[in-house]
């Protein structure tokens, strides 16, 4: 990509961002962001897109190695960082180390705390009671056992789970690299890696005590070794083992996350380039693929995803019903059938004071998404363009599949619920801006138009649903 072209990127995300803010701030001044939160999403805006842009001009010749090198020391150190300050910012916010209404979190640390005096008991048949009846079932419980194990190897302090989401963290940049140019070349996987060490989301789950990172983290390496299994053509008995064990931690983490790896996974052998795999080995793979997911399926995890899908997880009814129990304005509004083609940019930034704290500190963050969504959408028209569709099967359809689920589900407007789409609509953007053209620019002004417009209504919309102004 031009650096010029890079430049103009950068530019038009910080102004776009600036504008937005203003136009709210001014148009709804009584309920403007204030000082601290617009400190924030200033400082993240710039933060990603200058240092993305600086980066990128420096790092993009380097030696293979030493550019690697540079991608996890710098994802690291950031992150090091990230984790010790905001122990001390949250602490002076709210009087304990956890985010904001840090309602999840404190019950991992609780339970987690609890199971792990447990087990050094030996009381084994208490621990797996108290767990299976203080938890929303299987999904819930991958995080509680990593969390305990730690606990009971290391003690309770809540720093030393959070340096090692750093450490996942900052390797995963280079799992995004490995899986972004071996799929869709040097160049995308470059400025995937770059902008993944800078991108506010993976830094900002870091400093948490929420699953997101350990999720997204093992959702990234199982994609990474799928593909790698399949473009390597060397089918040994670690590289298919590596795959399949993390795909299966997904499950513990999130049920939907590990069965969407499954499906893209098959659909990747089916589609993907015909010098990979003969169509033999397509049908053994997708075989032995379908196997394993009818045995998560006849299991408990697939009696538990049922239950989910009954309580209406894939239709959005119950955010309807919700918003209309609150008795706000547009409740009919929040359903799937308008929220599904938003998949890859919601949530939409909050820059109004009727957010919770965590939604305020997270405006910029939400709109570095609502940006990189024109770019990922835009891979796709690049990839009819160059012919080079078979090549996104696995990143493509997994990106796809499960954002579209989260956009039909009841999460839709939950920032946290899109993280494990975030690393393939980072390698999709990368990709659209490296095989973006100067005659595209019309439909990248007119989305950041959009973009502009659709921010601004959605934050008069929070205003008016609430009755606040008319």
């Amino acid at each position: 990509m031009p650096t010029k072209l890079h430049r103009h990127f950068s530019i038009i995300g910080i102004g776009g961002y600036l504008l937005a803010l203003f136009i709210t701030s001014v148009w709804l001044k009584p309920y403007a962001l204030k000082p601290l939160w617009i400190a924030w999403g200033v400082a993240t805006i710039l933060f990603f897109f200058c240092l993305t842009y600086y980066c990128h001009l420096r790092w993009q010749h380097n030696d293979k190695k030493v550019f690697l090198r540079k991608v996890f020391l710098w994802a690291l150190g950031i992150r090091v960082v990230y984790v010790v300050s905001i122990l001390f910012y949250y602490y002076w916010q709210t009087g304990v180390s956890f985010e904001y209404k840090a309602a999840d979190s404190w019950m991992y640390h609780r339970m987690a705390s609890y199971l792990s005096e447990l087990v050094r008991e030996g009381n084994f048949r208490e621990m797996l009671g108290v767990l299976v009846g203080n938890t929303m079932g299987f999904s819930d419980q991958g995080y509680l056992l990593y969390l305990t194990s730690l606990y009971t190897c290391f003690g309770n302090n809540i720093l030393g789970p959070r340096l090692l989401k750093a450490l996942m963290s900052a390797y995963m940049c280079v799992a995004i690299y490995k899986l972004a140019s071996r799929s869709l070349g040097e160049k995308t996987g470059r400025l995937a890696a770059i902008m993944a060490v800078f991108l506010p989301q993976f830094i900002h789950y870091t400093g948490t005590y929420m699953k997101e990172t350990e999720l997204v983290f093992l959702a990234t390496l199982a994609l990474e070794r799928m593909d790698y299994l399949i473009r390597s053509q060397r089918y040994t008995f670690w590289n298919i083992l590596v795959p399949v064990l993390l795909t299966a931690l997904t499950f513990g983490f999130r049920t939907v996350v590990g069965m969407t790896l499954l499906a893209s996974f098959v659909l990747y052998v089916l589609f993907c380039p015909k010098e990979l795999l003969s169509k033999k080995s397509r049908m053994i793979t997708v075989g032995i693929t379908a196997a394993i997911a009818l045995l998560f399926l006849f299991s408990p995890v697939g009696w538990e995803m049922y239950i989910i899908f009954k309580i209406n997880f894939l239709t959005g009814e119950d955010m309807v019903e919700k918003y209309q129990h609150l008795g706000m304005n547009y409740a009919e509004y929040a359903h799937y059938k308008y929220m599904a083609p938003g998949a890859f940019t919601l949530p939409l930034a909050n820059l109004v004071e009727v957010a919770n704290e965590n939604q305020k500190m997270m405006n910029g963050t939400f709109f570095v998404k609502n940006y990189l969504a024109f770019f990922a959408l835009w891979s796709f028209v690049a990839a009819i363009r160059q012919k080079r569709c078979r090549d996104f099967c696995l990143i493509g359809t997994y990106t796809l599949i499960y954002a579209l689920i989260i956009a039909f589900s009841f999460a839709f407007n939950s920032e946290r619920f899109h993280q494990p789409a975030l690393p393939g609509i980072l390698i999709l953007a990368a990709y659209g801006m490296t095989r973006f053209k100067r005659k595209d620019f019309a439909f990248f002004y007119s989305y950041n138009i959009l973009l502009l417009v659709a921010i601004v209504a959605w934050n008069y919309i929070k205003l008016a649903a609430r009755g606040i102004i008319f």
